[in-house]
């Protein structure tokens, strides 16, 4: 728990000059505010101030003067940065200017499902899985989807061409405290993974925005592009952010109960049953993009059906095999370019409802879904997934329920930016459609 005085002597001690106050904006997107070391006590009174107009889902023109409040237990020093004149970052609330929670803040939004949590005496620890690709650049920088590397799952070096890249991210994370539990190749040519240590729900989320910065700034330093489009190539699989959650409380994990069917609690079964309930309005914040549907296909890995199980990966809802402790739900349908404040955010809330509401889940589904007919899979009741952007969209607003865990401001926001890029999706014309119509027509 730092504090102010601690913050100011760090800087002091590191020869820190520069201090970047971070935010993300509803989409996502990580935007910061630089100070100096001269500014720093005026950035620590929370008397930053930025223009919110600028920022797009934030507030209009005529209400544009908002602040930043430091979260000062987020203070981290960039090792990529010089060693002399060193930067930092501190994660900041963003508030109002009657010094109100901004309702428009993804971190506000999380913030008040967790107090939720803690006040049903829970407390939801994360562990992502965040998948991303490494391509070259172009001449002038800019990024492709080349790639020179055929390497697939678990491959090594010399054939992970990624190999070196991919352990100055883990080494850097764990510069900056940390704990890498795992890193490795994925299946698709240049694809990788690196997973961390789970945390706190808000904490998690503050990790994925800074692993996605950490892992772009390597990149780059190793003549890379790192993307985390959740389907940058057609014919291969796409990158997804599998959110295993575990609800703890009293210091316990009460997902867990030996003594029940599969060593799952009723708070587990009741936790996916809110999930389940809910999962077509969360997939237009999970998977929050026109290609992120690219990846929910079959063949790819990726989930579309709504369904759990305790002995295979082809549900919505997996349950690893270790228990006690580390017993967890693994929600596999979020993907890379997801904001994992509001993701979380909807997450916890319906989990918290299925345990509130006692909504039991159907039953598990342990055969490999994809090998299903469609008559076996209507028989067994299960649904599919929205199959793309608007069809989510729609989902979203029906129900009420998640409507209100963004809030008014964030709900009206999204949609009507998504519908846009809806829109402006549906009027372009593909590659695809020039090579099959224009020579046939």
């Amino acid at each position: 728990m730092y504090t102010k005085k601690d913050i100011i002597r760090m800087v002091e001690e590191e020869d820190v000059e520069f201090i970047r106050l971070q935010f993300t904006d509803i989409f996502g997107t990580l935007k910061n505010i630089a100070v100096t070391k001269s500014q720093l006590e005026k950035a620590l009174e929370n008397e930053c101030m930025f223009d919110g107009s600028s920022i797009e889902g934030f507030v209009r023109i005529e209400e544009s003067d908002m602040y930043l409040y430091p979260d000062l237990d987020t203070f981290a020093i960039f090792p990529w940065r010089p060693q002399q004149g060193k930067v930092a970052r501190i994660i900041c609330d963003v508030y109002r200017v009657d010094r109100k929670p901004f309702q428009g803040d993804p971190r506000y939004v999380l913030r008040k499902v967790v107090k939720e949590a803690e006040e049903m005496g829970y407390c939801l620890n994360v562990g992502p899985e965040c998948e991303f690709f490494l391509f070259h650049t172009d001449d002038y920088g800019r990024p492709t989807t080349i790639s020179h590397e055929t390497a697939g799952y678990f491959d090594l070096g010399p054939v992970d061409l990624g190999e070196n890249a991919r352990r100055d991210m883990v080494l850097t994370l764990e510069e900056m405290g940390y704990e890498i539990e795992a890193s490795h190749h994925e299946i698709a040519p240049a694809q990788h993974e690196i997973d961390f240590k789970y945390d706190p729900a808000l904490h998690a989320a503050d990790n994925i925005m800074t692993f996605k910065l950490a892992v772009k700034t390597i990149a780059k330093r190793h003549g890379m592009y790192a993307t985390f489009m959740p389907k940058p190539k057609a014919d291969m699989n796409g990158s997804g952010m599998h959110v295993n959650m575990s609800l703890f409380k009293n210091g316990e994990n009460i997902f867990y109960d030996k003594d029940a069917k599969d060593g799952l609690s009723q708070e587990a079964l009741w936790f996916m049953g809110g999930l389940m309930k809910h999962i077509k309005a969360i997939t237009a914040v999970a998977n929050p993009l026109v290609n992120s549907y690219k990846r929910l296909m079959p063949g790819y890995e990726a989930p579309i059906y709504i369904a759990w199980s305790v002995t295979n990966r082809s549900p919505l809802i997996r349950i690893p095999a270790s228990r006690g402790e580390t017993t967890r739900v693994e929600l596999r349908s979020p993907d890379s370019a997801a904001n994992p404040y509001l993701t979380l955010a909807v997450c916890l809330a319906a989990g918290l409802e299925g345990i509130r509401e006692k909504i039991m889940p159907p039953e598990s589904i342990n055969r490999n879904i994809f090998e299903l007919s469609e008559e076996e899979r209507k028989a067994l009741n299960i649904d599919v997934l929205p199959t793309n952007l608007m069809h989510a969209l729609q989902e979203l607003k029906k129900d009420k329920f998640i409507c209100d865990v963004l809030g008014e401001h964030i709900c009206s926001k999204y949609i009507e930016a998504k519908e846009k890029e809806w829109d402006r999706y549906k009027a372009s014309v593909t590659d695809w459609e020039i090579q099959a119509y224009l020579g046939k027509y």
